[in-house]
């Protein structure tokens, strides 16, 4: 099991950036693929990007490709995802997770994922 914690979450303006961090600890970091999911007030959580174990492949869902950039330092245990270009319907909170098996690709399926983060939120104003 691994355990996550997320930061960097608050209040911007439209057009603003964040950059989110996810610091992981317990099992080891480098061999697992991981994502970012978000949930909206009364909508169901989804996926937003996720990266694979070693970094060299990255997925997003449409509506944040070329603003949202995941990436990941093996070496901190840590995961990020830098949100430029923000919109009021980014507004979330932000769930990084792990995938359950080793080796994965950051796949877009929540099932995937084995263990979450408590959440950040994140809220972008008009």
């Amino acid at each position: 099991q691994v355990q996550l914690v997320e930061s960097g979450g608050g209040l911007v303006q439209t057009g603003g950036s964040l950059r989110l961090s996810c610091a992981a600890s317990g099992r080891a970091f480098s061999v697992y693929a991981m994502g970012w999911f978000r949930q909206a007030p009364a909508k169901e959580r989804e996926f937003v990007a996720g990266i694979s174990w070693n970094g060299d492949i990255t997925r997003y869902v449409d509506s944040v490709k070329g603003r949202f950039t995941i990436s990941r330092a093996n070496g901190k245990n840590t995961l990020y995802l830098q949100m430029n270009s923000l919109k009021p319907e980014d507004t979330a909170v932000y769930y990084c997770a792990a995938e359950r098996r080793r080796y994965g690709l950051g796949v877009a399926e929540e099932n995937e994922y084995g263990d979450w983060g408590q959440g950040t939120q994140v809220t972008v104003s008009s």
